[in-house]
């Protein structure tokens, strides 16, 4: 045992190395189902019967809980697809989430962008580790148990390193990002929204979606009120608290008809749970051009 993980006999490298293989692994299950996936409907986080998932969602999560049950047996697992819920061992608290196929709805459209596939490792509410492959690019995002550091790794193997955030001057030097059209959001969102210079929109997976935050795209998104899961919300947390990006929530009033936005500790969910507000993400050092 080395170190503070409870997971058996292996350290923080073995398991950075084996997460990111399983990554790359099932980002190569999911295209080569790409011609020939059976699709399906399944229930959506409202209850209705308006989303998908397909044979590549399956056979990526049956790679993931094989390499899991080989490499980290003690481990328990969270995923997304059956409702999949495994308990750790006896002596240990450690587990994954898995989200096999992120964007699912943009993969069955053979879009070119905006697929992933993400898994976590949680011990005792902390995101130990968190890797995030991207389709399309053959990116992977993410980190290691006891790295300071996030990287950027392209299919040729280079490891880029994910810098903090650029201190902005003004709200109005810069661009802002949203899953939904701006009138879906609070009052308080779209007063926020209007200090930007502009705001684009865009959907599909989340873990991709927030890359563009890690890359230093954009320096700030807006996620509205809704669902959160242990599959898509542990990874973009931890890869984000990592990087020392901070989430914010309306609080309080300020000026005159307006919200202060406050800073709160997101919640490791582990069963689907509703967020009843929205969520800005910004980097500490501009937190100050909120104020």
């Amino acid at each position: 045992m080395s170190g503070n993980l409870n997971i058996g006999s292996v350290n923080g490298h073995i398991v950075g190395r084996v997460l990111k293989e399983t990554v790359r692994r099932a980002a190569v299950v999911i295209r080569n189902e790409t011609m020939i996936f059976d699709a399906r409907t399944k229930e959506s986080y409202s209850g209705t019967m308006d989303d998908v998932f397909t044979s590549a969602d399956t056979k990526a999560q049956a790679l993931y809980l094989r390499t899991f049950d080989e490499c980290f047996p003690l481990c328990g697992v969270i995923g997304e697809e059956n409702n999949l819920t495994i308990k750790p061992e006896e002596g240990c608290t450690a587990y994954f989430t898995v989200d096999p196929l992120d964007g699912t709805k943009a993969y069955v459209r053979r879009q070119s962008h905006g697929v992933a596939t993400m898994v976590a490792l949680v011990d005792k509410g902390e995101v130990l580790s968190a890797y995030i492959g991207d389709i399309n690019t053959d990116e992977v995002y993410g980190f290691r148990p006891g790295s300071n550091k996030v990287f950027r790794i392209t299919r040729l193997d280079s490891f880029e390193e994910l810098l903090p955030g650029k201190t902005l001057g003004s709200l109005k030097e810069a661009h802002c990002l949203l899953r939904d059209p701006v009138e879906i959001y609070s009052t308080s969102t779209q007063t926020l929204v209007k200090k930007f210079k502009n705001y684009e929109v865009m959907g599909s997976s989340i873990g991709t979606w927030m890359a563009r935050l890690w890359k230093q795209e954009i320096p700030a998104v807006l996620i509205e009120a809704g669902w959160e899961t242990p599959w898509d919300s542990t990874p973009i947390i931890g890869i984000s608290q990592k990087l020392g990006y901070v989430f914010l929530r309306p609080g309080g009033l300020g000026l005159p008809g307006e919200r202060v936005w406050k800073i709160f500790q997101p919640k490791l969910v582990q069963k689907k749970e509703r967020r009843n507000h929205d969520t800005l993400v910004i980097h500490a050092n501009n937190l100050h051009l909120l104020y």
